[in-house]
């Protein structure tokens, strides 16, 4: 089934979501944060999945009007987002609350890669209701700490060979969510590099680099995890 073109605003900004029904009743809503190129056929596919697997998915969106064609143009349109961390929140915030909208009776999961998967902590340092917030290589620094308790079960699925996420900023991450009791769950994969979720990246390219086993098991962790917060009707 297409995907569903979603328009929502954050502000006098213009957004636009994409939205992935599944086949029955959904079990879980899920607002899916995509990499610093915005939607791609990488992220909608992750979106068709979570659908195939009973959940509502809804593809947020970082930038409006302004759409990135190249690596340069989104690194700038990154740049401008993450300028504002409070501003940027509120736009992580349109999303939540338009697919709040949609499905408001059902748990409510985020989850992110790359830009995305920093976005998603953000939200949960940012008291977001949900029940469960999932970063893939997501950078894991903040300017703005959680500064108090973390009520989503978090999962971080890392490669550790990612060059823009030093070790030093694994352990300040661990340190900062054991200060406020977050529920968390680290997994990290050795000699794995930064965008190990696509397989659309071209063969041969390091960091992102796809990394297949490390995608399967970090997908069947979040699955896993789902079935705890929102589990299969019988």
């Amino acid at each position: 089934m297409p995907l569903e073109r979603i328009d929502y605003a954050d502000g006098e900004t213009a957004l636009t979501g994409w939205l992935a029904r599944p086949s029955g009743t959904a079990r879980a809503a899920v607002a899916v944060f995509p990499t610093f190129m915005n939607a791609t056929p990488g992220i909608t596919a992750k979106a068709e999945a979570l659908a195939a697997a009973g959940c509502l998915a809804l593809v947020g969106d970082f930038y409006g009007p302004y759409t990135p064609h190249d690596f340069e143009s989104a690194v700038g349109a990154m740049g401008r987002l993450r300028a504002d961390p409070r501003a940027m929140r509120r736009r992580l915030r349109a999303t939540l609350d338009t697919l709040n909208g949609i499905a408001p009776e059902v748990p409510q999961i985020a989850i992110g890669f790359c830009l995305g998967g920093m976005a998603v902590l953000e939200l949960a340092r940012d008291g977001a209701d949900l029940a469960l917030a999932a970063s893939f290589h997501g950078l894991l620094t903040t300017p703005l700490p959680a500064a108090a308790p973390i009520t989503p079960r978090l999962l971080v699925c890392h490669g550790d060979a990612d060059s823009l996420v030093p070790r030093a900023d694994v352990t300040g991450f661990w340190e900062e969510m054991d200060r406020v009791g977050a529920d968390w769950q680290f997994m990290s994969f050795a000699g794995v590099e930064h965008g190990f979720t696509n397989p659309l990246t071209p063969a041969g390219t390091p960091n992102p680099a796809y990394h297949p086993l490390a995608d399967s098991q970090s997908w069947s962790a979040l699955m896993g995890l789902i079935d705890v917060v929102a589990p299969q009707s019988r």
